[in-house]
């Protein structure tokens, strides 16, 4: 796979503008990147503006804190789906993992999983920097039991992003089958090869145009 085509073309800003969605969606069309991964407001309009290129939708669940309800995930992720969202990368109940209450946090993944089954691939994010390496590990472990596609690292919008040894413990506990996205932070061509390097198969970023001109981005995401 080409390192175009690992990598999740992001803009999730809330002062995000139409002509900025446009600008976002042609850079993806022109350097044929795996998504763009927009709010869930500009979805129908990113599929409409990516209809007959190989580029994906993809969207945000639960989005940044992961606190509304098993049931306004389900359906976010659903109404995503139907307006043209492929892949849905949605945000655990951090709180219920940090309480131990892993029922809850299995049961809020596989809400999505099912919504978007058939339909859509769902990464499940985990807020590293929030976490333990003990609760990196079971948030994990959680999300490949209720079936996500893959695990990400970051929301972008936390107190910090991913980082290689993140990425290697994800790998390592969910293993071979299931896709791991770096996110928040890579901000060149060397970020991106140090995630790969660690066991990322995705990545999410805001300065995809940058990493592949070989240059650095200062944003955050």
């Amino acid at each position: 796979m080409s390192i175009a085509g690992m990598i999740d073309h992001t803009l999730l800003r809330a002062d995000a503008t139409k002509a900025e969605i446009t600008k976002l969606t042609e850079e993806a069309k022109k350097y044929e990147f795996a998504s763009v991964c927009v709010n869930p407001t500009w979805v129908a309009y990113s599929a409409e503006q990516l209809s007959g290129s190989s580029v994906k939708v993809c969207t945000v669940i639960g989005f940044p804190l992961g606190a509304t309800t098993s049931a306004v995930k389900a359906f976010e992720a659903k109404d995503a789906i139907a307006n043209g969202a492929g892949e849905v990368d949605m945000v655990i109940n951090i709180g219920a993992l940090k309480a131990g209450d892993d029922t809850l946090v299995e049961s809020d993944i596989k809400a999505v999983v099912d919504a978007a089954a058939g339909k859509a691939l769902v990464k499940v994010i985990i807020e590293t920097s929030l976490l333990t390496d003990e609760e990196k590990v079971r948030a994990s472990e959680l999300s490949v039991k209720a079936g996500a596609d893959f695990v990400k690292t970051s929301t972008g919008f936390s107190t910090g992003g991913a980082t290689p040894a993140d990425v290697a413990l994800m790998r390592k506990t969910v293993g071979p089958d299931v896709g791991v996205k770096a996110s928040g932070g890579v901000r060149s061509l060397e970020d991106m090869n140090a995630m790969i390097e660690a066991g990322a198969t995705r990545i999410g970023a805001s300065s995809g145009v940058k990493i592949m001109e070989g240059g650095q981005s200062t944003s955050s995401y």
